[in-house]
């Protein structure tokens, strides 16, 4: 019996530079729940309804880093195209304008994991000289999280 595939597309979040805030306040903090609702609202704009339904079988943000903005998103093997595809289109999450890009895509958990904790702790080292005490507990938090993250 074969198992259901999936595939984790490992993303980098950039706040877009360029632009100003859509509105008042500061630049959103990174979380599983405002990621996936700006990228669920693309696969629907982008996708339909039709779309967003055969997406969301195995859809699920498992891992996001507020601090070096590195995020990992399941989706099917069948579906992962149309996602990656509605990945591109996010332009905003919240008010806050942001590009993501994508860094590596992989068939199993382990590979992407060893990926995002290679990448986390190479910007954790070029900006470590300057967070705050409570950034750097909570990078090391990020840190755990990532290496004990499994489906």
């Amino acid at each position: 019996m074969v198992g259901f595939k999936n595939r984790y597309m490992l993303m980098e979040v950039f706040l877009d530079p360029d632009k100003d805030l859509l509105g008042e306040g500061t630049p959103i903090i990174l979380t599983q729940f405002n990621l996936s609702k700006a990228i669920k609202d693309s696969i629907l704009v982008n996708f339909g309804e039709c779309g967003l339904g055969s997406s969301l079988g195995s859809f699920q943000v498992k891992y996001v880093n507020p601090i070096t903005k590195l995020c990992i998103v399941r989706s099917s093997r069948e579906e992962h195209r149309q996602v990656w595809s509605a990945i591109t289109l996010v332009k905003s999450i919240g008010n806050c304008p942001v590009i993501l890009n994508l860094l590596d895509i992989s068939g199993c958990i382990r590979a992407c994991k060893d990926t995002a904790l290679k990448c986390d702790k190479e910007k954790f080292e070029q900006c470590s000289k300057s967070l705050s005490e409570e950034e750097i507990r909570q990078m090391n938090n990020c840190l755990e999280k990532i290496k004990l993250l499994e489906n």
